[in-house]
This record gives C-alpha cells, structure tokens and sequence, in this order.
C-alpha cells in the first residue's frame, strides 16, 4: 500500500514551515541528499520529517538508512525476521555495552521505519501494532538468549535436580502479551523459572534463584538503560508477586503458590493477557498452565464485574487527581474501558469458554460476536471508536517518541493527526473522538457499570428492613409497603441470626449487604411472600460462602426474578439450586432457560459442549457431563412447571437426554479401556462390539427427575481371543473392565454430583451374574433359565445404544422370547404373586395415603396388566412386541381388540394422570403418596380392571372384556 507523489495530500503552512526546517538540517548532515532520492522520494522524505520530529532526529543521526528504507518500500525487513537478524547481529558479540548499542540502534532503526509507515498511511493500525509487538519481544529474546549464554559461561549454567538446564522465563502483559502494542509503550513482565536447583559447569555452584535474579537486574538494565543511542523499552517490573517488594524472579512453585492463595482480582486483570515471550516449548505450556484456574474460573464468575468497576473508579479517581483532561486511554470512553468491557467478558466466561482465553482484544471482539455474547452492532461498534483511538494513541506518540495519551495543546500536533488520518481539521477530528469515546462509554456503562456516587439501591426501603433489628418494626413497615404476611417478618430474622454465625468474608458480606433488599423488593411483589422467601433462603443459605454466586445475582435482575418464580413454583428445584450452585447460570438468560433442547439435538448438543474441554482431562470430562445433565435437567423441569412441557414430553426429554449421556460414557469408557488394553480383534473401524440395553422407565421411555437407569451390558465378542494393546485382556475380561469403567464414570461423585444411579441387577443372574453377557449367553439365560418376573421385564427393555448388528440380534432375541407361547394360568399366577411380593417389600404409604406406585390400582398395576397380555398373547400377534412403552402397548391392545377400547383408554388417562401427578410431587418436594379420596374412582377402575384380566381367583384369565 505505497503512496505515490500524486495521492500525497497538501500540507497545512504550519506542518510546511517545520518540514523545510527539518529538510534542511538532514541536508546538511548528508549532502547527497539531492542526488541519493528522486524528486517523489525527496517530497514523502519532507513530508515525513514535517509529521514526525523523531524520524527527523533519527534520520539526521543515520542518513544512510533512507536509501536501504526507499529501496525496501519500507516493507522490510518483515516482522518474521526480526529474530534472525537480532540473532546475527549479536552472534560473535562479547561485549555488553555493544550489545546494548546494537539493540538500540536495531530498534531506532525499525521504529523509524514503522513510525514513516504510520504516518504515511502505509500499514493498517492492526498490521502496525502487530509489528511493534512482534520487535519489542524479538529485542527481548535477544537480549535474553545473549544474556544466559554470557551468564552460563561464567557461572555455570543452571539446572534442575535432573541436571536439565533450565531457562528464564519471561511473561509479557499488557499490550505487549496482546500484541498491541504503543509505538513509545512501557514495557510490563514477569521473569520466572522452571525448577529450583544449582549452577553447573562454573568454578562454583549457585543456586538458580540468585543466578536467574542476577540474569534479571542485568537484563533490566540491557533494555532499559539510557545511552547515548537512547534505550530499548522502558521496562516495569512491578506486575510480578508482591511487587516491587517482592524478589525480581520466582520459580513456577512460587508463582503458582502466589496466585493460589494472594493473588488480587487486578492481578487476574492482568494475567488475561499475559503470555510467555519467545519461541513456544513445553516450558510455556507449563506456565500457562499454572496461570490458568486463576485468571479463568470453572464456574461463570461474576465477581469480576464488581473488581473492574472498583479498578474504574480508582483509574477515574487517579485521572481527577492528576487533572488529566483529553486523556484518550484513561478518561471516560477510553481505550481502558474498552479493554475492560472484553475483559469482563473475558474474566466472566473464559472458564466455561476456552475461545475466549486470548490476550488480544481484536480476536477477543471476534470471539464474543461468535460465541453471542455480543451482537455485531456493539462489537463493530467497539472495534472502529477501539481502532480510531488506538490509531490516535499510535500517532501522539510516533511524533516524538513519548509516552502521552493526551490529545495536543498546540495547532502543529493536531495538523500532523489530521494529516495522517485524513481528516481535513481539527474540529472535524475532535468530533471523531469524542463520538467514539461516548460510544465506548456506553457500552461500558451496560457491560461493567458503577460510576454513581450514590447506589440507587441506598434509597430502597428493604435497605433499612434488611438491617432492621426489631420484628415489631420489621412488621410495621412491611404493612406500611402493603404486605400484609406475619410469617415473612419472623422468617427473615430467624434466617439472619442463623447466618449471623457463619464465615462469610468481608467481600460476601458486602455483596450479601446489596443483594438482600433487591431480592426482599422483589419477593414483596408476590401474592404471598414468605412461600418465596423460605425456598429462596435455603438456597442463599448454600450459596453465602460462594461470594461468586451472590455476585451474580446481585449482578442479574433477571436471574433473581428466574429464582424467584422456580423457587415458587417446585421445592425441587430450589433444592437442585441449593445443591448445585452451578445451575444459577443457567438462569441468567430467561429465554435460554425455557428454550428446551429438541430431542433429536440431545446428543449433537452434548457433543458440542463437551469440545471445550480437553479429551485427556478426565475429571473436567466427568464434571462437564454432569453439568449438561444439570443444566438439561433444569431447563426441563423449568419448562415442566410452567406448562410449556406436558407429561409425556417431559418424560421424552428425560429419556432423549439420558440416552445421549449414555452414548457419551460409553465412549468415554471405551477410549480410557482401550488406550491401555487395546481393542479385541476382528472390529470394524468404529465399531465397540458392545451394547446397553435400557429396562424399566428408560426402556419405556418414561423417565422421572431423579429416576435411576436400569442398564443391561451386552457384547458379541470372540471367545478364546485377546484384546491388541500393550497389556493384552481376554475379551470376556477386557468387557467386564469396560462396563466397570461405565459403571465408575456413572456413579463416581464429583462436584456436580452423581451422573445417575446405575441398577445393573436386571441382567442375566441378577447380581451374582457377570457385568456383561455375550449376547448369546443373553439369549440362552432368557430362553432356560429367566423367570416369569424377568420376562416381564423384557417387555419394557430396549435397546439404548451399540453396533448395529448387536441391535438387530437384541431384537431377534426379545421378539423370540416375549412371543412363546406361555400357558395362560401359570402366567397369571406368576404375575400375581411378583405383584404381591413386590407391594409387601415396597409399599410403604401410611392409613388413608395412596402410593401411586405401589398400592393397588396404581403405576404398577397398570404396568403389570401391559406386561401380561403381551406375554399372554404376543406368539399368536408379534405387534405385541413392537413398543417397550405402556401408552402404545394399550393402543395396539385395543387395536387388536385384546381389550376393548374404552378399557384401554381409561387405563392410558389413569397412567398419565399418576405418573403427573409424580412428577408434580416430586418438583414439590413430597413422597409420591396422595390422599386415598383424591384418586378413589379411577383407582377403583384400574383395580377391577386389574382383577378381571388377572383373574384373581385362579380361572380363565379374560382378556379384560
């Protein structure tokens, strides 16, 4: 992007008059000036010495740059390079003081040049931030590699107790780390080191924290001492820990031991764009590593909300202290809230996000417009006024190479801006810039927040009953504010001297201060407000030591008033909240939190959430898969007590969603089983050989919040062969492993919980049996061993996941046996007494309740009337044995005129009513048991149902008529 003599602009008189001046002093240091340059290199060479008093200085002190400058376009050497020449230049160098003025003038050279593109127009802002970072930390490297080598020579070369040589390692933050950085910027960094240890090869050892802040103090003063060629970065060293108190180099122990237990949350603030400077190894890898469940916390943390807006108002304070005006980083709608807005979002999300872990803004923006944290409108918003001010920043400080942000005081600097911007005046570039910053502090007012003096939440009248003492005046200015509730008064002191005992912290406690008369505001507007504020408490109650999360409502109108309603409406749920705080994200955004999954995009869903954590993480595997069945489970139960769901679909959902867990464990279990064993022989490519099989409520494909799987592993592995690993297993083992390792990823408790409650005792020989069957010994166990009460069982099993052909044969296998034929009597007798045994061992309802399980004429007995005339009928009509759930079994029932119509139907309404009203019970918090008045009628008609095609006294069982 060159500029010829024809697209140079005019120069304003005052820029003409400071350009003829600076054209005549390089003339006289080089008087080849008039035959070394062409008349069009002549004109951009004055027109460059006009806008930039530093290229003037450095091209009166170095001439001869210009013509290697014009012969290159100012294009090289290119910012790949920069390293390879450092390194050549400093090759045979055994002097420090040279080292220093090589570095110097390698870096007055290139400034120059970069400096010349700005202004010319020749380079995009990004391109020249680019540039600037990519030469800081070539400089750096440099310095440092000829730095240890000239230490490692005298001293010995440090090393850990392996004796492995160990390096400096050199964070660099801020904009340097994001790779944008200032033309004239500081620089920030952090030295550390692997491994404690000692020197060797030197005439004595020393131990590597003396030798590395040796290397330090000398490596500080290599960049940043002023010579006569000036210096190479001014360097701050005040970010690492404890600051300038602190030893100038720590090891990675020491760093890690810092952050976990001191560090602050501008720290965190910082460490988002801190990055390991110089070629990537594995020692990089281990120091970001460390940083990182610092910086990103697992959880979505709105704490750092609060923490920026407190480092806002300290940078304002400072910024009225110092009587900065014009000030374009520090002041309202600067480049510093701009950078606070990303980060925010960055600090918030980068845990459950890892795309949004990058120290550079410009991707950061990108990011978050992808991920739908930010409509394109804000981010381009952002991206252009971010960009204008950063071009601004660039050029301030190129005209002398100083560190300002502060537009100019005098005509002459605001010519030179307008020149390079291509804005005609200066009136017309204030407009620009101040149009830009107030679109930035707009969407930092959304976004962080908090500049006013005064919380409105001071002028809230539960301000005072939250600090309020004395119940009486509690109650008196609840019925001033039209409550009229004697048990809401009582409840809330109770609940305060209660906490009164607890640890909160000085930082809970104030958040807990601000949050509670929001939430006693918004729980007075309900009909009757103490039933939201005792289900609502028990969940603060678990919540009060995890600041985080008061922080986050307190933070989220939205989400208080989500607690609210589900608290109201399903004990369950504020339980589910109470138990796993992790849920209250979900409740941030209400339309995410009512938009169920469809059924079908369960497992792509799954699939999709578990990519954001690495495939060897095991732990954060089983964590993540607990938190999506959370988080499903919620949104379900959400949907479910507001009516958006009925029954039948709140049970599809359930199901769909444990079946896509189901999918992923498996998988999971079978990459951990076979990376150490290896897999048996003779599989196709994608291929397990391995197969569940759902029984009872998955297998029926009518699941309950809390239901445990009934699971039955199969497989149809080669007997007599063995497994291709490094530690070979017999198939038979190697299955067995692997169903313990379902099992162990099922059942394992981690901070989410339990994923479910496996029951593997409905597999052949129930508990004393093996883990898994071949899937032949399954069929041989169903067709001469399997009781009655098993086959029944098998009427509501269903093949869940597995290779196809294992499907295929599962099916075979389950048609045959459910369709033999069976001797009528016998049949009814066996499933009459099971029932029997079954309500003596599991009906448990006291006088007057029924148990809509287990009593008479309840789930089960409709279950077991299914159950029964599809073992009693399904060898003369295999449709029989086409459905595993009860709802289609009674259709094709009825449509066989097995039973008849209106019996069917009223078994079907009677089903669906009591597996409702379970759900119900269970999102209340109560026993599934209603009054026995309350279900008399239907019950009543079940039960003779049950009688008649049972046939209770032992004749002819009838087919119900």
């Amino acid at each position: 992007m060159g500029t010829t003599t024809g697209e140079l602009k005019p120069f304003h008189p005052l820029l003409e008059q400071v350009a003829d001046k600076q054209l005549q002093q390089l003339q006289s240091r080089w008087p080849d000036l008039e035959t070394g340059l062409t008349p069009e290199q002549r004109h951009e060479l004055k027109q460059a010495l006009g806008l930039s008093d530093f290229v003037a200085e450095q091209l009166c002190r170095h001439p001869e740059w210009l013509s290697e400058f014009f012969a290159e376009d100012f294009a090289k050497p290119e910012r790949q390079f920069f390293g390879e020449q450092l390194q050549q230049l400093l090759h045979d160098i055994t002097d420090e003081e040279q080292t220093k003025h090589i570095l110097r003038l390698y870096r007055n050279k290139q400034m120059t040049r970069l400096a010349w593109r700005d202004f010319m127009g020749r380079a995009a802002l990004e391109s020249s931030l680019l540039d600037l970072s990519v030469l800081a930390e070539a400089l750096i490297i440099a310095a440092r590699d000829w730095l240890y080598d000239e230490m490692c020579r005298a001293l010995g070369t440090p090393c850990d107790k392996q004796g492995q040589p160990q390096p400096l390692m050199i964070l660099g933050m801020g904009k340097l780390g994001g790779r944008e950085l200032n033309f004239s910027s500081d620089i920030d960094l952090i030295f550390t080191f692997p491994e404690h240890g000692e020197t060797q090869g030197g005439r004595r050892t020393l131990d590597n924290q003396q030798f590395f802040i040796r290397m330090g103090q000398r490596l500080v003063n290599l960049l940043g001492q002023v010579t006569a060629d000036g210096f190479v970065f001014r360097v701050d060293m005040r970010l690492r820990p404890y600051g300038d108190s602190g030893p100038l180099v720590v090891s990675y122990s020491a760093l890690e031991d810092y952050y976990q237990e001191q560090g602050r949350e501008w720290e965190r603030y910082a460490m988002v764009k801190a990055r390991a400077l110089g070629p990537w190894n594995r020692f990089s890898d281990q120091l970001h590593d460390l940083l990182r469940p610092f910086v990103y916390r697992r959880y979505i943390d709105f704490s750092a909300i609060d923490s920026l807006r407190r480092m806002k108002a300290l940078i304002a304070q400072e910024v009225r202290r110092r009587q900065l005006t014009d000030n374009i980083k520090l002041g309202a709608g600067g480049i510093r809230e701009v950078e606070f807005v990303v980060q925010s979002f960055q600090l918030i999300r980068g845990g459950r996000e890892p795309a949004l872990r990058v120290q550079n803004l410009f991707t950061a923006l990108k990011t978050l417009y992808e991920l739908g944290q930010m409509d394109y409108l804000a981010v381009e918003e952002l991206r252009q006024s971010y960009q204008l001010l950063r071009r601004v920043e660039n050029l301030l400080q190129a005209i002398a190479d100083k560190q300002t942000q502060t537009l100019p005081d005098n005509l002459l600097d605001w010519q030179r801006l307008c020149y390079a911007l291509d804005i005609p005046e200066e009136a017309q570039l204030l407009d620009a810039i101040n149009t830009a910053m107030r679109s930035v502090h707009r969407h930092f007012r959304a976004a962080v927040g908090g500049e006013e003096s005064k919380d409105v939440v001071n002028d809230c009248w539960t301000v005072q009953l939250w600090s309020c003492q004395t119940p009486e005046l509690a109650q008196a200015m609840l019925a001033e504010h039209g409550i009229e509730d004697t048990d809401f008064a009582p409840l809330l002191r109770s609940w305060c001297d209660n906490i009164s005992h607890r640890t909160i912290g000085p930082r809970g406690r104030e958040t807990l201060d601000k949050l509670m008369p929001k939430l006693l505001e918004e729980i007075g507007l309900q009909p009757l407000p103490s039933q939201a504020l005792k289900p609502v408490l028990g969940v603060l109650e678990q919540i009060l030591t995890r600041t985080t999360y008061l922080e986050l409502l307190y933070e989220n109108p939205g989400a208080r008033q989500q607690l609210i309603s589900l608290c109201l409406a399903s004990p369950w749920i504020a339980s589910e909240l109470a138990r796993f705080p992790v849920l209250l994200d979900e409740l941030i955004d209400p339309a995410q939190l009512y938009n169920t999954t469809s059924l079908d995009d369960y497992a792509s869903e799954l699939r999709q959430y578990l990519l954001r954590i690495p495939e060897d993480d095991l732990e954060q595997q089983m964590e993540a898969l607990r938190q999506f069945k959370l988080s499903q489970q919620l949104k379900i139960a959400a949907a479910d007590v507001t009516g958006v769901l009925p029954i039948m679909e709140v049970s599809d959902h359930l199901t769909f969603l444990a079946e896509a867990i189901i999918e992923q464990v498996v998988q999971q279990a079978w990459q951990q089983v076979t990376a150490r064993h290896g897999a048996p022989a003779g599989l196709a490519s994608g291929q397990t050989g391995f197969a569940v099989v759902g029984y009872g409520k998955l297998g029926g494909i009518e699941l309950g919040y809390g239901s445990d799987l009934d699971l039955v592993f199969l497989h149809h592995g080669q007997s007599g062969t063995v497994t291709d690993g490094e530690r070979p297993l017999d198939v038979g083992h190697f299955y067995v492993k692997l169903a313990q390792r379902i099992q162990h990823l099922f059942t394992t408790r981690t901070v989410s919980g339990t994923l479910y409650d496996v029951d593997l005792r409905l597999r052949p020989s129930g508990a004393s049996g093996l883990l898994v069957s071949s899937i032949e010994a399954f069929s041989d166990y169903q067709f001469n061993e399997a009781w009655t009460w098993e086959h029944q069982a098998l009427v509501r099993a269903r093949f869940i996941y597995g290779d196809n052909s294992l499907a295929q044969r599962f099916v075979e296998i389950r048609n045959q046996v459910l369709q033999q034929p069976r001797e009528m009597q016998q049949l009814a007798r066996d499933v009459r007494e099971m029932r029997q045994k079954m309500r003596e061992h599991l009906l448990k309802a006291p006088s007057g309740m029924f148990d809509l399980k287990q009593s008479a004429g309840g789930i089960t007995d409709i279950e077991f009337i299914a159950q029964f005339l599809v073992l009693a009928h399904a060898h003369e009509h295999p449709e029989l044995c086409m459905w595993s759930d009860n709802v289609r079994i009674f259709e094709v029932l009825a449509d066989l005129e097995l039973l008849p119509t209106m019996t069917a139907q009223l078994l079907t309404q009677v089903y669906c009513q009591l597996r409702d009203d379970n759900h119900r019970l269970t999102l209340a918090g109560k026993p599934g048991q209603l009054a026995v008045a309350d279900v008399a009628p239907q019950v009543k008609q079940v039960s003779e149902i049950y009688a008649r095609v049972l046939q209770l006294n032992d004749a002819q069982p009838s087919a119900g008529q």
